[in-house]
């Protein structure tokens, strides 16, 4: 099968956030190529002979992406123009050219998955599905993931940090000991306690492959709802959900944009949520912010992710202005975690 391949010439800096604008326009995978040196730690995971020789890193660096061959992308193409200019105006994105080629792979969707293996973020080991889980392994909260075509290996830096506020806000034992058999977490004065109604209900804002409504699930949450904007991440998260072996009677995921969508607005902004993340784009959740706060119950907890540092005090200042109080900010990598109460 052909396919058309478009490679945007950009910078290091601006790379992720440029694949994160292509995730959220529905493109379906990127591949980035740079000359950013290897730390130890990746290097030895790679079980390569040699090491590699890279040319000095230039800051340079191109984003690719794919489209079925024979197919008009003009509008697709026209959004993605649009948004690399966005961007341009507070990011180094380079020349931000976009240069059209060729290709033909007959599996090029599955061959990232030879990159995606086991790691865990606290307690919680996130497995692909096609992989064995290890006996040393046995005894830890575990996840299992195809993100298939959909947005979230939870493995980025953002996950993992919307991965570890979870773990910190739904406290309540009994909640954590029916869904793990291990001991439950410490409770925590920030801790979030379970609703009256029977548990801690989450919303997640741009759900993608479901990796976070699951892991709140399996640390104790009693409902989560998932909204993302692609209707390829609804699937991919109700599998996802069983292969995870959780019952549909305790989550729903469905198609909706609570800025632009009325219904999803109106749906959702009932104060019914104790805690509600969104691991979106910073410029997202600045328009959201006032949406978000609606949805939450008194004191809930809102964990937001997606956010490149120096968006961090924009981002700050509109959950503010929306009425939350920021209670902590969290960092890896150029990556920025803020948690907010209502």
């Amino acid at each position: 099968m052909k396919w058309d391949k478009y490679t945007i010439k950009t910078t290091t800096s601006a790379e992720d956030v440029i694949s994160a604008v292509l995730s959220e326009l529905g493109i379906e995978g990127v591949e980035i190529e740079n000359n950013v040196p290897l730390t130890e730690a990746e290097a030895s995971g790679m079980f390569i002979d040699f090491p590699l020789q890279l040319p000095p890193d230039d800051g340079m660096s191109r984003v690719s992406f794919y489209l079925d061959a024979g197919e008009d992308h003009t509008e697709i193409l026209s959004r993605v123009h649009d948004e690399l200019k966005e961007l341009r105006s507070y990011l180094d994105i380079g020349s931000g050219e976009i240069i059209q080629s060729q290709t033909e792979d007959m599996d090029w969707m599955n061959n990232w998955k030879q990159y995606f293996t086991s790691f865990t973020v606290g307690n919680i080991l996130i497995k692909p599905t096609w992989e064995e889980l290890k006996q040393e392994d046995r005894d830890r909260i575990l996840i299992e993931i195809d993100p298939g075509i959909s947005f979230g290996t939870g493995k980025h830096e953002t996950t993992q940090l919307c991965i570890r506020q979870l773990q910190k806000y739904i406290r309540r034992t009994d909640c954590v000991a029916a869904a793990h058999d291990g001991e439950a977490a410490e409770s925590s004065p920030d801790s979030m306690q379970c609703s009256e109604n029977g548990g801690c209900r989450v919303l997640d804002v741009g759900s993608g492959s479901g990796i976070l409504a699951i892991a709140a699930l399996k640390l104790g949450a009693s409902w989560v709802t998932g909204i993302d904007i692609d209707e390829n991440c609804i699937s991919s998260a109700y599998e996802n959900l069983e292969v995870n072996r959780l019952d549909r009677t305790q989550a729903e995921f469905y198609v909706g944009n609570l800025i632009m969508d009325q219904t999803v607005i109106k749906r959702e902004g009932n104060c019914a949520y104790d805690i509600v993340t969104a691991n979106i784009l910073a410029d997202v959740i600045i328009e959201m912010a006032p949406h978000l706060m609606l949805c939450l119950k008194k004191d809930g907890i809102l964990i937001t992710s997606g956010i490149i540092d120096f968006k961090e005090s924009e981002t700050a200042e509109a959950l503010k202005a929306a009425g939350f109080t920021i209670i902590e900010t969290n960092r890896q990598g150029e990556w920025v975690n803020i948690t907010a109460r209502k």
